[in-house]
């Protein structure tokens, strides 16, 4: 695969980047990464990835653009309000980068089509805003051996965590090792109840965003093991360890 005069000129700024080069930017060209959710995450994801030059970005969203979203969600438009959220990232990604293909997924993710449409990609980005994709999504990236870099935003508070369970060395945890199960229903308020600061949830989009890219173009030190954690008021980041659970229903090793 080459990068052609106008992609060279482009991602000049990668390129003259001793650990990124010629051969990262071609791996990112290559790379196909499935960005679950289109919304406060996802939309500073999406746009990005297609920055970096990620060839192939599927979108999964079975939501539409309201007009509350667009406080946090910089993908979409106030022109894009009652529009399905994947056919209005997929043109600002377009917009962007007109060499990134883009694949429109708008639907729910349920156990019937996970695993095809996970398996199709290389690294999932997911950015769900419920516990049950979470839970799916982990599941099947491990059984498809996907790498899963996942982030999760709450008012002002934010965490992030890439998941290589199925790594064969066995030293890394999955989303289950963390959180064994979903919380109970009606236990955890959603972002409508609670509220979210729109910057937080870019600031934390922005880290998926870049954890997908290290991990594709193999730069610096992988965040899988470990778990992220921002506090806005407080501008502060903690990173703490995180080891696999001996007893996780999942990804355990007999």
């Amino acid at each position: 695969m080459r990068l052609s005069d106008d992609e060279l000129e482009r991602y000049a700024r990668h390129i003259v980047l001793r650990e990124v080069g010629g051969v990262g930017q071609v791996r990112l060209k290559a790379a196909r990464v499935l960005v679950i959710g289109a919304g406060g995450l996802g939309s500073p994801v999406l746009l990005y990835l297609a920055a970096a030059g990620i060839g192939t970005i599927g979108i999964v969203d079975d939501d539409h653009v309201s007009l509350s979203n667009l406080q946090r969600q910089i993908a979409h438009r106030t022109a894009d309000v009652d529009r399905p959220k994947t056919e209005s990232a997929q043109a600002a990604v377009a917009a962007l980068n007109p060499h990134v293909a883009v694949e429109t997924h708008p639907l729910r993710l349920n156990e019937d089509n996970a695993a095809e449409l996970i398996g199709a990609y290389d690294v999932v980005a997911d950015g769900s805003d419920n516990f049950a994709t979470r839970f799916l999504v982990n599941d099947v990236c491990f059984t498809t051996g996907r790498t899963l870099v996942s982030a999760a935003v709450t008012e002002f508070d934010g965490q992030l965590a890439t998941f290589k369970a199925h790594d064969r060395s066995g030293a890394y945890p999955c989303y289950r090792c963390l959180y064994p199960e979903p919380p109970p229903a009606g236990t955890v308020p959603s972002c409508s109840e609670t509220g979210v600061l729109g910057a937080a949830a870019g600031v934390m989009g922005t880290l998926q965003a870049l954890e997908v890219i290290k991990e594709i173009a193999q730069l610096g030190d992988s965040l899988a093991g470990h778990l992220l954690i921002y506090d806005a008021l407080a501008t502060n980041f903690r990173k703490v360890r995180l080891k696999p659970d001996p007893a996780c229903p999942l990804c355990a090793r007999g």
